[in-house]
Order: structure tokens, then sequence, then C-alpha cells
């Protein structure tokens, strides 16, 4: 089976965008009281940003090295995070409707970045006018087989509980719902009529602009034909749109060739929080997250190289430089809290996302330094007050996004371990003349790391300190000096990184 993975994600950089929470347009109406942009996050609470407001804002992400957006649900739902939708077709009024999604693809597209949707198909909101259908006539209803009903219940005359008291258990609902939550009922995706109107609806937006789908929970989809004729009919419309599917596991059974391009690569995500945030990170928050409990660990930099290296290996490598590279999320607490509040830890996390390969996904306000615990804290407002940023942080991770974005060999090369010991950890990227060193120290003492290159210079060679403007002091800088039939010896400083080029 051929794998086929869109060339524009190779050199991609993505920035995940919530939307209520980014930033906000005077130009879209909002009918009621918000919750105050800067007060903690509550469950239901609107803070009221939107679409036109991120079109405001391109020439903020332009500037930070950015080249794709990822929006998380867009569409027409009773909630803030709006996974409950309620109409496939209708961008949420909220944030300014089709015409403000318009807006943003011409702004974005305009200066060459894509714009990926989530696509939220397993299930909907109680408001999805085919279970409101089923609410108001029970078994009449023609729309009774969209859904996991409880047949025996409708055809006895008793209505679903779609509202159930406190404390009812999930089995007394009359229709099977996503963790057992009475706002999400599951579609019944072996329907025929189910899957066109999923179908419909993906190839809708696609004609309408979009670049590609974020498919969310697509494994609860245990359906392979269904994601195979997903991908059919997308790519009969976008032949490059990117379609990256949210599992949290190695799954190379989903990449390849017939469903997805990538996934959200969590697995090296988590590797470079236990490395990166090794001497101080919150295990407290760690042990907390149905996830992060299970994989996040303090790691060495054999351990670190040893699971990049199982990360590489285990796909296609067409597919591995497309993987959808992730720090955090909405469904995960904030990079920065996770590394117990540590903006050198942090960068270090965001150096490494810049340098290995795939397509680094900042979640927005990464790079000033916001923090968050676990939903719905991770879901702030963006501070735009630059008083409140992190002193140098975006500045630096704006130097190693443009330098990915000016260096092939940093997006697209191939990548060996050089070197690991300790704490310490060096990476080999690229080839030819864009061939590089990424040498890090994430422990408290400096080590002394001996690197060597799979082929030598021919002459010698040495490598030679990438300048980075505005990178954070003590980071970046170190001169590896000359190569010795391909080797060299590398002085780390303690919590430190630095790019060198193989000259």
């Amino acid at each position: 089976m051929t794998v086929d993975t869109p060339a524009w994600v190779r050199d991609a950089v993505f920035y995940q965008i919530f939307p209520d929470r980014f930033a906000g347009s005077e130009r879209v109406h909002k009918p009621g009281i918000l919750e105050p942009w800067d007060a903690p996050p509550t469950n239901h609470g609107f803070k009221g940003g939107d679409l036109r407001g991120i079109a405001e804002r391109l020439d903020y992400l332009e500037d930070l090295g950015i080249t794709a957006i990822y929006l998380t649900p867009i569409f027409s739902s009773a909630s803030n995070h709006r996974y409950h939708t309620y109409d496939y077709f209708e961008v949420d009024p909220l944030l300014g409707g089709d015409d403000a999604l318009r807006e943003l693809l011409e702004a974005a597209h305009g200066r060459a970045m894509r714009v990926v949707l989530d696509g939220v198909f397993n299930h909907t909101g109680r408001g999805f006018f085919p279970f409101h259908h089923v609410l108001e006539t029970g078994a009449a209803s023609p729309y009774r087989h969209w859904f996991h009903n409880d047949d025996a219940r409708l055809d006895a005359g008793r209505p679903l509980l779609a509202y159930p008291p406190p404390g009812t258990p999930p089995t007394e609902l009359g229709y099977k719902a996503w963790w057992g939550l009475p706002a999400l009922p599951k579609l019944n995706t072996d329907n025929p009529e189910v899957r066109e109107y999923l179908m419909t609806v993906a190839e809708y937006w696609l004609r309408f602009g979009i670049d590609g789908w974020r498919l969310d929970v697509p494994a609860e989809i245990d359906d392979e034909p269904f994601w195979q004729e997903f991908r059919r009919r997308c790519r009969a419309i976008r032949p490059d749109a990117y379609l990256v599917g949210e599992i949290w596991r190695i799954a190379p059974e989903w990449l390849r060739g017939d469903r997805f391009d990538a996934l959200m690569n969590y697995p090296l995500g988590e590797a470079v929080l236990g490395y990166a945030g090794v001497t101080n990170l919150d295990m407290t928050i760690v042990s907390t997250h149905h996830e992060y409990r299970l994989w996040v660990r303090p790691l060495d930099g054999p351990a670190f190289a040893d699971r990049v290296m199982e990360l590489d290996h285990v796909y296609d490598p067409d597919v591995v430089a497309v993987q959808l590279n992730v720090l955090g999320s909405h469904d995960a607490p904030r990079l920065r809290t996770v590394v117990g509040g540590d903006a050198r830890s942090a960068l270090l996390a965001m150096l490494l996302q810049a340098t290995l390969p795939g397509a680094p996904s900042i979640y927005y306000g990464d790079e000033v330094g916001l923090e968050g615990s676990h939903d719905p804290d991770c879901r702030r407002g963006f501070p735009w007050d630059e008083g409140r940023w992190e002193p140098g942080l975006r500045e630096s991770v704006r130097a190693l996004l443009h330098l990915r974005r000016a260096e092939r060999g940093l997006r697209d090369g191939p990548l060996r371990v050089a070197g690991a010991g300790g704490s310490a950890v060096a990476f080999e990227r690229g080839d030819g003349a864009s061939r590089f060193v990424v040498a890090v120290n994430t422990g408290n003492e400096a080590v002394r790391l001996d690197v060597r290159l799979e082929h030598p210079i021919e002459g010698g060679g040495r490598l030679e300190p990438v300048e980075l403007p505005g990178f954070l002091p003590g980071l970046g800088g170190i001169d590896g000096g000359p190569l010795k039939d391909g080797a060299a010896t590398l002085d780390l400083p303690a919590r430190s990184g630095s790019v060198l080029r193989i000259r």
C-alpha cells in the first residue's frame, strides 16, 4: 500500500487555537454577557474569542513563524469547546459565522498559511437536529437509528432521558453517549444515512477552502472501511488535504496510506516532557492526567534517545515527516505547568520540538509562557498584555521556528543519535549543506559529551554554533570546534541546548 502524505506538511509549523480563547474582534456581535477574559476559565463560560479575531492577529502568527493553524471545533454548539455539535454545516455565530471563516481562510491563504479544522464525527450534541427529532417523536422518528438507542424503550413509548438527574447511570439514558455523558449522544456510523451525512460534511468544508481535518477520537469509530472511504472522498476534493487522527498511542495500523496521514504525536511529546522537565516535573499534575500518569516520567539522555529513535522507526519515513508533534493541547495540562513552571525547561522542550522530525504544533500561549492545569484551566484566554509574557521566551521560540523554516535539514532531513550520556543527548539532522547537530543537556550539572557523525567530513570539518537572535541567555552558543574523523567533544552547560552547523 502506498503512503502518500501532503508535501506541504513537511514544511509546516502549526499553531493550535481554541477559538473562544485566542482573540476577539469588535466586528463579531456578542449577544450577552461574557466571562471576563483574564478570569480563570470555567466549564461553561464563554470569553468571546472568534474567527475574525484570529484573522486580525495573523501578523503575530506570521512573525512567530507559523505556517498552519489547527482550530478546535468551530461549528454551532452549546459549549465553549464546541465538541457538542448541533449543526455541522454552520460556523457558530458566536465565532462570526461562515463569513468569518471565509475571511480567515482568505487572509491565511494570502500569507501561504493553511487552516485545518477539527472534525467531531463520533458523537454530537443533544441539539443536533436528528437527535432532537428522536427526543420529540420517539419511536416514530425516521432518525431513531442514527444513534445507539434502546429500541425496546422507544417502542414501549418511554422517552430518552437526555437531561437526567445528577447521578443517573449511563445505562438509564436510553441511548449510548460518549464516556456516558448525556450531552454527547454517539452516532451510529453503521447506518448508511449517517455515514453519507458525515462524508458530505467533510467534503463541504474542503470545498469551502479548508486544508484538512483533525479527527476527534477516531478509534471510537472502530470501522476501517469508514475511514478508508473518508480518506478517498476527502482526497477526491483536495488531493493534498491533511488528515490527522487524535490517537494517543503508537498506532502504525492507522498510517498505512489508506486512512490518516499522521497522528497527534503524543508519545513523542510525552518523551520530550519527561526529558526536558526531568529535574522539575510536577508529578502531582502528571499523576492526575488520564494519559500522562501512564507515560510521562523522568528520562535521562540515553533513554530519551532510545524513545525518539523507536518512534522514528515505527512508521514509514513519509509519515514521520508529517506527524503532528505536540507538547500539549486543550486536553492536557500546559507545557510550562507540567515542567514545574520552569521557563528554561519549557524552552528546551520547544527546541527539541522544533528540530526533531515532524510538524511542530504550538498550543496557543505556550510561546509566551502561559500556564494552566487540567481542563478547563489549560484553556485560559491568551494574555495579549506583553507585560504578562515570560521575558525572552517568545523571541527564543521565534528564533527556533525561523531557523527551522530556513533549513531543510531541520524540517525533512534524516535523524540519528550522535551521542547520549547522563543528562545529555545529541542528534544529527539533515544532509548535504543543511546538516546539524542538536545538543541538549537538561541536567543541573555540566556534561562533557562525545559525539560522532555518521559520515565524517572530508578534510575534518567543524561544528559551528548557529546564531539564534533573541535566544535566552545561557542557551545556545557553544562552539563544538573541529571534527576529527567525524568526532568531537562538546562541553554542555547545565540546562542548555544548542544547534551546531556541520561545516
